[in-house]
């Protein structure tokens, strides 16, 4: 009888803290999905740029090194911190010799350990790595050695913002697949090809 109450208690809890974590995986996702659209914005600030810049050159022979910089720190913070927006719609590129041929529980497994022993080390590496440079260059208020170039430390901020992003959005990731496994949430994976499938 005390046996079946602690494996009632044990499972209520197990329950508690896995509703607890989806909150904080939905959370996390409201918020790369609301960075990654409001960045993608910076795309069509470059190409306004860029066709100024290009305007400038050949109607007035006049450019500028910063307005070309402009364009690669634009170009950085899209690719950058839209990562976790990537991952978040499982749209990064996979080499799918073997996963795309596992059962979908073999597959949910590759991400997890892919998740743990892969991209977190290299987030938490990157960002390890990355921020001390920031801060020198921060510090130093180094300029581009190009003339009329920009000052270094946005971009090189851009690099620990990124990935520290990417690792938080891989935790929600994580969630989410265990959370598959246990049968807590349904499979959107298995639903899309089933959906397909009626097609």
């Amino acid at each position: 009888m005390a046996a079946t109450r602690i494996e009632e208690y044990a499972a209520a809890s197990g329950e508690d803290i896995m509703k607890f974590l989806l909150a904080v995986s939905r959370a996390i996702d409201a918020a790369n999905s609301a960075i990654g659209k409001g960045i993608s914005w910076l795309l069509l600030a470059a190409i306004f740029i860029s066709a100024i810049n290009a305007v400038m050159r050949k109607a007035f022979s006049m450019s500028s090194n910063a307005w070309l910089e402009s364009q690669w720190y634009l170009f950085s913070a899209v690719f950058l911190i839209a990562a976790a927006y990537t991952l978040l719609n499982n749209e990064h590129v996979k080499v799918d010799l073997v996963y795309g041929n596992l059962p979908r529980k073999g597959q949910l497994w590759v991400d997890i350990l892919g998740t743990i022993f892969f991209l977190m080390p290299f987030c938490l590496i990157t960002v390890y790595l990355s921020w001390p440079v920031f801060l020198q260059k921060l510090a130093s208020g180094e300029v581009s050695n190009n003339t009329g170039g920009l000052i270094q430390w946005p971009v090189w901020a851009l690099i620990p913002i990124g990935f520290s992003l990417l690792a938080i959005q891989g935790v929600s990731e994580l969630i989410k697949r265990i959370a598959i496994l246990r049968g807590d949430i349904p499979d959107p994976v298995a639903a899309a090809d089933a959906a397909a499938a009626l097609l």
